[in-house]
């Protein structure tokens, strides 16, 4: 596979350095890297774009390094930043960072070989380098005036002439000379040449790249001064040379930035967005994304994807396209079994799914289920036991339901209600001889759209 021409049709590709397709055609492998920052203890499904750049460059034979920012998280990256962030202790990011390689691991290959993922964590680097050493060692080889130019700078120091603006710290003004520093490290520790990232990356990227050819050009200068033998130069064979290269942000076809649900961020860790909300997400996209986004989050090839476009056009509404992206995504993030039981789940309500597929979801899946759309109502379990079926869906409910028990009773002697996905067939059945799911719900449908969860309290 080539790099940069499945990027591109992917249209995952955004911009390089010149010269970095010949780089990687004649270079192999060629290490790459990627910065996380763990400000949570889980990623999301916007670095899961750039997660899917070192998967692409794995697949094309060269080596995938993701270096968690243990350091510079405790900083903050200006870039697509309106104001400072809050800093975090080290234990807290410790545990964030223990939290973000266990994601990357289900996507990159961690076994021995020139190929053979790493993790590396910044701060190892950093924790002992003292505030002159670096001022000195790597402050001077940057101007202020190169720095400033950057874009993510200029929009912060351009905020502070708002009436709300608060401008940039010189903490976050020092983010990029650090990210430098992490590619120059890289660089010399591993022979990485190119960094990644999305395209808001490009100025902090383009500044590793800089102050490797300075910092580089200064030792040759140096041995060259003091004869010193070649094994002492660093890396002479590749002149000084490292490349950049970034991804497209993910965006929906509104121009809007993709990566969050009416519920907020859709995350990896199953703790913080379920496998059944994760799925839904990607079920869900319009027909104006899906296209884009399962060339950019699945690995299914430009034949199969053209397929499935060509299925899913016949016939939009059984979401050919949709499925297929949910199905691929969820089930590299978090397993086969959680994709099957979260497409079950998906079909409890709205499917085929009938009262044995309701009663197999456990309590926080039933919740998920029914959290979109359908109305949650709480009764007590003493009138509960003493209600019959009529006076449970109106009385009980509080008329959330149906507002008396006569329309109650109409509607189920003609057929139209439904508990647990069976009919109910009595008007005067008593309610405590229906099964409540997993002890305390029941799932009432009234005529075919409307759906109630009751909860026994």
């Amino acid at each position: 596979m080539d790099f940069i021409p499945e990027l591109t049709w992917r249209g995952m590709f955004h911009d390089a350095m010149p010269g970095t397709a010949e780089h990687l055609a004649t270079h192999a492998p060629v290490t790459g890297y990627i910065g996380f920052d763990p400000t949570a203890a889980s990623l999301h499904i916007g670095n899961l774009a750039t997660i899917m750049l070192l998967v692409h460059l794995q697949r094309a034979g060269h080596r995938p390094v993701a270096l968690v920012g243990g350091a510079t998280g405790m900083i903050g990256d200006p870039s697509g930043k309106s104001a400072e962030r809050n800093l975090l202790d080290e234990a807290t990011l410790r545990r964030n960072q223990e939290g973000i390689r266990a994601q990357l691991e289900k996507f990159l290959d961690f076994s021995e070989g020139p190929t053979g993922a790493l993790v590396v964590n910044n701060y190892d680097w950093f924790k002992d380098f003292g505030f002159l050493q670096f001022l000195r060692e790597v402050g001077k080889h940057l101007t202020v005036n190169y720095m400033m130019a950057k874009d993510s700078v200029k929009r912060r120091i351009d905020s502070s002439e708002d009436e709300f603006g608060d401008g940039i710290s010189y903490t976050e003004f020092s983010y990029q000379l650090l990210q430098g520093y992490d590619f120059y490290h890289l660089y010399k520790t591993l022979n990485c040449t190119l960094q990644m990232g999305a395209s808001d990356q490009w100025g902090n990227i383009t500044t590793g790249t800089e102050l490797i050819r300075r910092l580089t050009q200064e030792v040759k200068t140096s041995a060259r001064e003091s004869a010193a033998t070649p094994s002492q130069i660093i890396l002479p064979g590749r002149k000084s040379k490292a490349y950049a290269l970034t991804g497209q942000l993910i965006t929906k076809a509104d121009g809007t930035k993709y990566g969050k649900s009416e519920t907020g961020t859709v995350w990896l860790d199953p703790a913080l967005t379920s496998p059944y909300q994760f799925y839904q997400f990607f079920y869900n996209a319009d027909d104006a994304d899906a296209p884009r986004l399962i060339r950019v989050f699945t690995l299914l090839t430009e034949p199969e994807i053209l397929a499935l476009e060509a299925e899913h056009a016949q016939a939009p509404h059984l979401r050919t396209l949709q499925k297929a992206l949910a199905r691929d995504v969820t089930t590299r993030v978090h397993s086969a079994e959680a994709t099957e039981a979260a497409i079950a789940a998906s079909e409890v309500l709205f499917g085929r799914g009938g009262r044995a597929a309701l009663q197999a979801l456990d309590e926080a899946t039933l919740l998920d289920v029914c959290a979109a759309g359908v109305p949650h109502i709480r009764v007590l379990r003493t009138t509960f036991e003493a209600a019959t079926a009529v006076s449970l869906l109106s009385e009980a409910t509080l008329q959330k339901i149906f507002p008396s028990k006569g329309e109650a009773r109409k509607m189920i002697q003609a057929g139209g209600v439904s508990i647990n996905r069976e009919k109910l067939a009595s008007t005067d059945s008593p309610a405590a001889e229906m099964l409540l799911l997993t002890g305390k719900y029941l799932v009432v449908q009234k005529g075919k759209k409307n759906y109630f969860l009751i909860e026994v309290v």
